[in-house]
């Protein structure tokens, strides 16, 4: 299970119910900040998350309202908080920016305590452990190097009880090790292996993270079949040139990613001012039903598909 935050849910500037871009997704002892808009760190606060072990930050780009608030996360990072070193994978041309606003403008030469290292995503496997995999796949938006997630459980096989007691394999370790993929010799000589005990493959949640996009074409694979899709609504489809303009999505457009995708659960957030969250629900609930339009603190667990 991941458990997703929204921190900013706003478009270009804020408005008074909602910040400027920024998600932390949260799995076991892993917490991910997705784009840090102005203001991040305060809605970290009042979203009681708070700083702890928050070392990784995933940019989607490099555009303003997505990396602003680095300067004063970093800031605070360097003399507050316990915490001593952070990780920011970003496309080549948005870590040029971000290394001009941290190294330039907000630290000038100081040697902080804070160290940072700069990584440059491209697509494929960003990181992953025994249970879960980070992935980085491209996205088309105004500018170079723009990039999704897709946060993804992997497959595990679950511990038949029945079949384990029927063989005589005793509690405690010997299951352990059978879970964990190794054979196990019986008191009796007798030879268990995980296959006797475990049960076919059960996927895990996934969990896919778009921010601006300019179409959905190329996303409709990363997209397929995933628990949950969050992507951007920044125009309604009264405003679709300007959306094109701009290299922005409509509700209508992302509602048709997630039906021709066969997502679960559609979130967008990326809401422009002009409208009122009923417009943007509304008019994507006309091309796909299992949406909503996601709140600055709203909380959403994405569990794997049954």
């Amino acid at each position: 299970m991941f458990e997703l935050v929204f921190l900013g849910t706003s478009a270009s500037a804020p408005s008074i119910h909602r910040g400027l871009s920024a998600q932390v997704v949260l799995y076991n002892e892993h917490r991910f900040l997705i784009d840090c808009g102005e203001g991040t760190q305060r809605q970290l606060l009042k979203s009681g998350l708070g700083f702890k072990r928050l070392d990784k930050i995933l940019l989607t780009h490099g555009h303003l309202d997505h990396i602003l608030g680095l300067g004063g996360l970093a800031s605070t990072f360097g003399r507050w908080e316990a915490i001593d070193h952070v990780e920011i994978y970003a496309g080549a041309w948005a870590l040029e920016r971000v290394k001009d606003l941290l190294l330039r403008v907000v630290l000038r030469g100081a040697n902080p305590s804070l160290r940072i290292d700069f990584i440059e995503l491209r697509p494929g496997v960003i990181m992953e452990d025994a249970k879960f995999q980070l992935r980085a796949f491209p996205v088309s938006h105004r500018g170079p190097d723009c990039f999704g997630f897709a946060f993804e459980e992997k497959a595990r096989r679950p511990f038949l009880v029945e079949k384990a007691e029927a063989l005589g394999v005793p509690v405690g370790p010997e299951r352990k090790k059978l879970v964990g993929g190794e054979a196990i010799t019986l008191a009796d000589g007798r030879v268990v292996t995980p296959d006797d005990v475990l049960g076919d493959p059960v996927p895990g949640a996934r969990l896919i993270f778009v921010g601006d996009a300019g179409r959905i074409e190329d996303l409709v694979d990363e997209a397929r079949g995933a628990d949950a899709l969050v992507i951007e609504a920044t125009y309604l489809e009264a405003e679709a040139d300007m959306a094109r303009q701009f290299g922005h999505l409509t509700a209508a457009q992302a509602a048709r990613l997630a039906a021709e995708a066969r997502v679960r659960e559609l979130y967008l957030t990326h809401i422009s001012r002009r409208y009122r969250e009923a417009e943007v629900l509304a008019e994507a609930r006309t091309v796909f039903p299992n949406v909503h339009v996601a709140r600055d603190f709203d909380r959403v667990k994405v569990v794997k598909r049954k």
